[in-house]
């Protein structure tokens, strides 16, 4: 007569310690997966973001200073007033400044037009 019942041998069986072992290795291997991971990607896209912030924003400051300096050698700038005994030196200041505040503006417009159209986008 033929033997019915299937043989396993007794080294594949697992005991309870190994299926406790096998559970927390999962979910370990499962927590690194969801969290370690998409971490040390938002850290890559965070650091090229911070590194672009910071050279836009040397290039705006080197450009508004090459703006003021360009204007501190115009000869209107510099003449002194003959009827009011002073002169227009503050002006290039001021136009820097209100340059550099109509490029400020232009930015913050840019960024929220394009966060409102990231939250149409995803309700």
């Amino acid at each position: 007569m033929a033997n019915t019942t299937p043989s396993t041998p007794t080294a594949d069986r697992k005991g309870p310690g190994d299926h406790v072992n096998e559970l927390k290795t999962l979910v370990i291997d499962y927590a690194k997966q969801e969290t370690v991971d998409p971490l040390k990607a938002m850290g890559r896209y965070l650091g090229w973001g911070m590194g672009g912030s910071f050279l836009i924003g040397t290039g705006v400051t080197l450009m508004l200073l090459g703006l003021l300096r360009g204007l501190q050698h115009i000869e209107v700038f510099n003449r002194p007033l003959e009827e009011h005994g002073g002169t227009w030196s503050f002006a290039p200041y001021l136009i820097t400044i209100v340059v550099g505040l109509v490029v400020m503006a232009f930015a913050g417009l840019a960024i929220k037009k394009k966060s409102a159209a990231k939250k149409k986008a995803n309700p």
